[in-house]
């Protein structure tokens, strides 16, 4: 029989298709055939792996670094290779038989059967995420099942058949087969010819009705010609080339930094039409804010680690994306690490603004925060933020010559100076401070029974994590529970530190912006800047905002806005638009997880990568970037209604308020923006 080699996919399926009819029996090669890896060394698997039995075996108070291990694996595969080939033509392995016994070197008298069970279910699930069937190869395996053929899935690997049946399983070629075979299982492998025969023998197949398609020119091509079969080859450029690209960026990376992130993203991009039939918006959550969030996750998992931190909150209502994202990225990314406990915990601003005032009463760094918003002008709007009954704070008011609606910001006409010295006053006296605990003090013990409830105060530390920018959210929760003996220590993490307002940091509450941080300077990261308002509301979460906590007998009550006016509307409308978006970044959070596991890289390496993704996507972005992604509606609870001085805040658009006609026909404007968006950022 002859066989052919075809140099392009669709060349091989007319070939084969053509061919087909005239055969009962197809094999297919499993590996760079039905299923094409993201990765262009398959061995690239085995690191993350010894990593994963390092981690293993230090839990076991054995230290053994990940190098040493994989050296040993290479060292005891090859020993099984070399004594199977005394008895069989083909040097094969078995992959349970090898691998017991490295573990068993490694663990010692630590190990057990179920040692080895979860390291093959770690490698198992690495393969898998690094594994994509060729669609049309797998559209054509669903016609020929159809029409009754017996299909057949061969592999010359390691890994016996039990265990290429789960990845088969993964990516559903399974169910589409009669059978898997593997050379692990008998030695006789493909290469040498001799599994052609054993199949023959254990199915009872006709080989002058036998078709076998695969990618090697000698165990897919000359050895089934040569027992009698018809045999396809595919050799495919396209493809080929798809490898050198993820080699060169996987090679660069171990001496040029930027290439780590590029090899990310590289490893990372959908095939197979994996992405076909998806929206712009979605292709942007996929590309770019998956891997930002990503690399965010990936942060925070490390500094619990290395901290010991068992359990981390995610603030509302960003913390929902961020904690959808953990948990589609840790378990692979971090197998065999001891994680911390992850709860999504309902605060907002507003909901902790007033119960923050009930120790303290109304502090001035907090009447302070209360008119950074442009739109907040006079003392109904400090009311309205930390959710004070005007009318029992009159007698205060006037006291200090005020009035609920004097103005107090320098931002609005009619401000005078002496209100400003009269407010600070006002802080200052005992009886409309004694007014502002007893109007707040429902609000903190219902917050307290709601840590209580979801175990905050169980822990000497803990992390807590939000969107940024200020850090307000955490600043008011301290502020609310740091009288308690039982308060844990916070260790802070947001996106993106702007720190425009002082943090109150002491020894139980730190900040730290993770992507930017205005003390730790860098350029590129301060590009985040520029679109505040679409990080916000691609990770918000759908369910209205928390507004306050209530007391309800002994227990509490979440009070949520009602969501049924035209501002609630608008926040639904923006919710669906930004749909796709969303599942973009949830999508991406599994591949960035393999990914970086295979590449054992950290945020510090990917931050040059990161710094020119921001500085592309945000302050050189194409029009039509802007156009598809950038915020319809943004409900912001502290913003007053009040209309500022424009010469106190400024006419100029920034970048991303800019019209269609603005970023289409002025050349110039990206370049503008981003000279005076640097000068302010070096100016702070």
């Amino acid at each position: 029989m002859s066989w052919k080699t075809c140099y392009t996919l669709p060349a091989l399926l007319k070939e084969g298709k053509k061919r087909a009819g005239q055969c009962q029996t197809i094999s297919f090669d499993l590996f760079d055939t039905l299923l094409i890896r993201r990765i262009h060394d398959p061995d690239l698997v085995k690191l993350p792996v010894a990593r994963y039995i390092s981690r293993r075996a230090a839990a076991c108070g054995i230290n053994r670094s990940w190098q040493s291990i994989q050296k040993l694996r290479d060292a005891i595969e090859q020993q099984h290779r070399q004594e199977t080939s005394r008895t069989f033509v083909d040097h094969e392995a078995c992959y349970p038989r090898f691998m017991a016994e490295v573990l068993q070197d490694i663990f010692q008298e630590h190990y057990e059967e179920a040692v080895l069970a979860e390291v093959t279910g770690y490698e198992m699930a690495m393969e898998s995420s690094h594994l994509v069937p060729r669609k049309p190869l797998y559209d054509w395996l669903v016609e020929l099942h159809g029409q009754g053929k017996r299909l057949f899935i061969v592999s010359d690997i390691y890994l016996p058949a039990e265990h290429l049946r789960v990845l088969c399983r993964n990516t559903g070629l399974l169910e589409l087969a009669e059978d898997v075979i593997s050379s692990a299982d008998s030695f006789l492998a493909k290469a040498s010819g001799k599994a052609y025969p054993l199949i023959r023998e254990r199915y009872d197949l006709d080989p002058q009705s036998w078709l076998h398609i695969g990618d090697n020119p000698v165990s897919d091509g000359l050895r089934p010609a040569e027992y009698g079969l018809q045999a396809l080859v595919l050799r495919d450029g396209s493809e080929k080339f798809r490898k050198a690209l993820v080699k060169r960026y996987v090679n660069y990376s171990k001496g040029r930094p930027f290439y780590r992130g590029r090899a990310l993203q590289q490893l990372m991009l959908p095939l197979e039409g994996e992405d076909s039939g998806q929206t712009p918006l979605y292709r942007e959550g996929y590309n770019f804010l998956g891997p930002v969030i990503g690399t965010f996750v990936q942060h925070l998992a490390d500094e619990c680690d290395r901290l010991g931190i068992r359990n981390l909150f995610f603030f509302s209502r960003e913390g929902y994306t961020f904690k959808k994202v953990w948990e589609a990225c840790v378990p692979l990314l971090f197998a065999g690490r001891s994680l911390p406990k992850v709860e999504y915990l309902y605060v907002s601003r507003m909901a902790l603004a007033g119960a923050s005032c009930a120790e303290e009463g109304l502090t001035k760094p907090a009447a302070s925060i209360a008119f950074l918003p442009p739109g907040n002008r006079d003392f109904r709007d400090v009311a309205r933020i930390f959710q004070f009954e005007l009318e029992p704070m009159l007698p205060c008011l006037e006291r200090h010559r005020l009035a609920p609606d004097t103005c107090l910001s320098q931002l609005h006409g009619g401000y005078d100076q002496k209100n400003g010295v009269r407010f600070m006053e006002l802080l200052e006296d005992e009886d409309f401070q004694d007014e502002v605990k007893r109007q707040t003090r429902s609000a903190n013990r219902a917050l307290h029974r709601y840590l209580e409830d979801v175990g905050f105060f169980s822990h000497d530390q803990v992390a807590v994590v939000d969107i940024g920018w200020l850090g307000t959210i955490q600043r008011f929760l301290y502020q609310a529970i740091k009288h308690r003996v039982d308060c844990p220590r916070l260790h802070g993490y947001v996106l993106g530190a702007t720190r425009g307002f002082v943090f109150p940091s002491d020894l139980k509450n730190s900040l730290e912006g993770v992507i930017y941080d205005r003390h730790r300077f860098d350029l590129g990261a301060s590009t985040l800047l520029y679109a505040r308002d679409l990080f916000e509301e691609a990770c918000r979460a759908p369910h209205p905002t928390l507004e306050g906590y209530e007391l309800d007998g002994d227990g509490y009550r979440l009070r949520f806005r009602d969501s049924g006016d035209a501002v609630g509307r608008a926040e639904q409308q923006q919710d669906a638009y930004y749909s796709p978006l969303q599942q973009g970044i949830f999508d991406a959070a599994p591949r960035f997880a393999a990914a970086s596991a295979l590449l054992g890289y950290g945020i510090d390496d990917y931050r040059p990568w990161l710094h020119y993704l921001l500085t592309a996507k945000l302050a050189f972005p194409k029009t039509r970037e802007i156009l598809t992604i950038r915020h319809r509606s943004h409900l912001d609870d502290f913003h007053g209604g009040h209309r500022p001085l424009p010469k106190k805040v400024g006419t100029e658009k920034q970048l991303w308020e800019c019209s269609r006609f603005q970023l289409m026909l002025n050349p110039l404007l990206r370049l503008r923006c981003f000279l005076r968006h640097a000068r302010r950022v070096l100016r702070t």
